[in-house]
Formats: C-alpha cells, sequence, structure tokens
C-alpha cells in the first residue's frame, strides 16, 4: 500500500528540529456504514502483524461519550495476555464527523498534537487518514460530570491544566478556514473592517486575502489563531437561509465585537495574555491515570491527563478555566452543581500553585517569576475567571447551531444551542445591570455561580 508522510510544524509553523516526527498518512478513509471493515483496513495498514500472526484476534471497541466524533478502540486481544498487556498496544482510532471542516482546522489539530507529543502530555500520534487520525490509547479512568466535582480530581484536572498553560507555547499562524465552509454572502461583501458587529456587517466583498484578514484581526494585536478568531470562523459559517437565520448571525457578530471590546486586551497569564488552552474540557476528556506501581510511590493524590485536541488554541487561561467549570454540568447543562466560589477558589488556588513552580523550573533567573505573591494571582485568576463565565455559552452556542445543520450524530443541537446561548445572555444581564433594572429573579447558573460554599 502506498503510504505517504506528513511533517509536523512547530515555531513559526514549523514542528522542524533534531527529533522531527514525520506522521505516517494513510490514504483510507474511515466509514460510518461499513465500520468494522474500514476500521479493520486502517488499524492494519499500521499493524499489518495483528492480521499475520496465527493467535491475531482484532477486535474494536466503540465509544459513545463524544458528540462531534466516532472513537474506536482497536485492541489485539490474543489469548493469555492480561488486559493490562493487550491495553498497553491498544490504538485508538478517531473518525471525524461529517462536515466538522468548517468548525475545526484539521491540520492545525495535527500540529497540535505534535505539540504536546514533544512535551510529555498527548500519546503518540500514529497516522493521520483521510477523515480522521489513530494514536496510542492511554491506560486509565473516563471521567463523568461527577467526578470532576471531587476535590481530589478537580485539584488534579488545575495541576495537569497548569502545566498545559505554563509548559507548551503558543504557535502563531493563519486561522484555518475552508470559504467554502463560509455561509458569509461573499459575493457582496465589504472591507474587513466593516465586520464591527452593525447590521449590515456582513453584506459587504472580501477577497480571499481580506477574508482571512478579517479572521485572523477580529481581536487586534493578538497573534492568530485564538480564541476570538475561531469564534468569528464559526459565525462566518453560521446557516443564513432564512431571513432569520441572518438576522441572527449579525447579531452574534455584534455580540462578539462586545466581547472582544471587552475582554480580549484584558492582561493575563501566558505571552501576550495568552496561553496554549485546550478549550473543550469536559469530563470525556479527562482521564485518571492508574497508580503507580512502583514501591516507592506512596502519594495517594490522583493524576489525569487530557485528550482530544481538536479545539486548542491560544486564548485567555480564564477562558480555558471556566470552559472547564461550565462542563461540571455535562451535556444536560445542570447548573445547580457547577462549582461555587469556594470550589473555584481552590481550584484556581491548586492551579497557581501549580502553574509558577512549572516557571520556576523553567525560567530560575526570572525575578518577576520569583517573586509573584501566590495569594494576590489567585484572587487576580478568580475574578477574571468570573469575567469569563458568559463566554463558554456564546462559543459552544455557536458551535452547535453549525452542528444542527452538519451533524450525523443523534443529539439535539438546536436546544443545546438555545441552552448554551441562554447561559451568555443571562451573563450578559448581570454584566449590563439589564435583570436586575427589571426586577427579574437571578438564574440559577448566575446564582449557583455567585453562592459561596
Amino acid at each position: 500500500m502506498a503510504v505517504g508522510r506528513e511533517n509536523g510544524t512547530h515555531g513559526n509553523g514549523q514542528l522542524n528540529g533534531d527529533n522531527e516526527h514525520a506522521i505516517q498518512y494513510i490514504p483510507l478513509s474511515y466509514d460510518s456504514t461499513n465500520s468494522e471493515d474500514s476500521a479493520r483496513r486502517l488499524v492494519l495498514a499500521i499493524r499489518p502483524d495483528w492480521a499475520s500472526s496465527a493467535d491475531a484476534n482484532l477486535q474494536f471497541v466503540r465509544f459513545t461519550d463524544g458528540i462531534t466524533n466516532t472513537l474506536l478502540k482497536a485492541v489485539n486481544k490474543r489469548a493469555g495476555l492480561s488486559k493490562h498487556e493487550v491495553d498497553s498496544e491498544a490504538i485508538l482510532l478517531r473518525a471525524y464527523g461529517t462536515g466538522t471542516d468548517v468548525l475545526i482546522d484539521r491540520h492545525r489539530e495535527t500540529q497540535n498534537h505534535e505539540l504536546l507529543m514533544r512535551h510529555g502530555l498527548a500519546p503518540e500520534l500514529l497516522a493521520r487518514f483521510e477523515n480522521g487520525m489513530m494514536y496510542r490509547f492511554i491506560q486509565g479512568a473516563v471521567t463523568q460530570p461527577e467526578d470532576l466535582r471531587k476535590p481530589d480530581i478537580y485539584r488534579a484536572v488545575a495541576r495537569r491544566l497548569a502545566e498545559w498553560h505554563a509548559t507548551v507555547p503558543c504557535i502563531a499562524g493563519r486561522t484555518g478556514h475552508s470559504r467554502k465552509g463560509s455561509r458569509v454572502d461573499l459575493s457582496n461583501l465589504g472591507s474587513s473592517s466593516s465586520l464591527n458587529g452593525s447590521s449590515s456587517a456582513l453584506d459587504s466583498a472580501l477577497g480571499d486575502a481580506e477574508f482571512q484578514l478579517a479572521l485572523d484581526g477580529v481581536a487586534p494585536g493578538k497573534p492568530p489563531p485564538n480564541v476570538w478568531t475561531v469564534m468569528q470562523k464559526w459565525i462566518f459559517a453560521l446557516p443564513t437561509d432564512t431571513e432569520e437565520q441572518r438576522a441572527r448571525q449579525a447579531e452574534l457578530q455584534r455580540e462578539l465585537k462586545s466581547l472582544v471590546s471587552e475582554l480580549s486586551q484584558r492582561p493575563g497569564l501566558g505571552v501576550n495574555g495568552l496561553v496554549f488552552a485546550h478549550c473543550d474540557l469536559l469530563s470525556g476528556n479527562v482521564i485518571v491515570l492508574p497508580k503507580s506501581q512502583l514501591a516507592t510511590d506512596k502519594t495517594s493524590d490522583p493524576t489525569v491527563t487530557f485528550i482530544d485536541y481538536e479545539y486548542a488554541t491560544p486564548s485567555p487561561a480564564a477562558f480555558d478555566l471556566a470552559n472547564h467549570f461550565a462542563e461540571w454540568g455535562g451535556f444536560d447543562c445542570d447548573f445547580s452543581v457547577l462549582p461555587t466560589r469556594t470550589q473555584r477558589r481552590e481550584f484556581i488556588s491548586e492551579y497557581i500553585e501549580s502553574y509558577y513552580t512549572i516557571l520556576r523550573k523553567r525560567q530560575p533567573t526570572n525575578a518577576k517569576v520569583a517573586a509573584v505573591n501566590k495569594a494576590a494571582e489567585v484572587e487576580t485568576l478568580q475574578q477574571e475567571v468570573d469575567q469569563f463565565r458568559g463566554v463558554p455559552g456564546f462559543y459552544w452556542g455557536i458551535w452547535a447551531l453549525i452542528q444542527a445543520t452538519i451533524s450525523e450524530i443523534d443529539f439535539d443541537y438546536a436546544s443545546y444551542a438555545e441552552t448554551r446561548l441562554g447561559e451568555y445572555y443571562a451573563w450578559r444581564e448581570e454584566v449590563t445591570g439589564k435583570r436586575e433594572r427589571e426586577g427579574r429573579e437571578l438564574p440559577l447558573r448566575e446564582r449557583r455561580w455567585a453562592q459561596e460554599e
């Protein structure tokens, strides 16, 4: 079989160097209508011995935690092997959801995975194929939303997230997009400077270069891609078939302008106020690793790792934390179990301790890092997370509006979109004081967020 090789990128977009890792490319696709046969061909392309040996026994386990992709675990259940031994060789096959290229830059996702591999924060990426990738299986327990609310687990998540933010550099580049995926009226667009949230903001004429500029320049001074450019890309991709849809796109564009104006230039951790963020830290992407078998390891603290890096991008740290806190309620959006102020403070305290411990090791001569006041940093980040608490609802609300038109997965994206956007508008009404002026009751999510214990 002809197999291609694809090099990753680094620094200025090129992941090159002495330890360059070449990712195998397999010119085949996963076919959901012929799942096992197509998956078998893909796995055997990188593990032909799983078919040739006399005791080979290739089997697949389907995971159903996600609402975007198909995820299969491939194992070779040879006789005499323990579950641990079988899982140590297991491969995860992830096939992208239909149409999701309009939401996710798949080339960038590969770069993210390679970058995290280099820092020991991701499993080995084994191969890419036409509509997905395969990587090593991580042994451990996938968390459920209720697990995220356990103190030993959320402190472990805080430590791991701090490791990401303090260790992994933000790589600049263009915001990946597909013009064919854009729902903006490109035949009748004006200059990128017109994307200011006015009712006619999406009605002028952009060439491809200008369109790229409109994406990359949405948050002035912030190198793309970043969480703001991602949201701009998604707004461009919203359905616009009806007058109602076009009006909603214009409304969300105005809201994005407000968010960028209010939040994008706030100071924060990292370089230029941006860290390398996961941006999708729901329970299904948090794995509790097995306890060490070493007799010398007496620690009782759990260790976690993160999977699925398709949404990872430079972002304010406060967004990554606020987004994770929103996931305590799971896909059901149970606002009654979101973290209280005390729980958020405990998480953030653990995060800040880990973040600056790592920085001190990496930058031992940095006087600023050495002189950090932990209590002040915890309070500052807690306030920043409060400021960002409405943004995850906006982010995933737009995403779900698009998914409602493209996904073949059995999930009510339309209702999910309204619930998440409702979070955003409830936050907006608190920021502007509109809810209080109108004498309406504080909604549950805002009430829970303000709760101390």
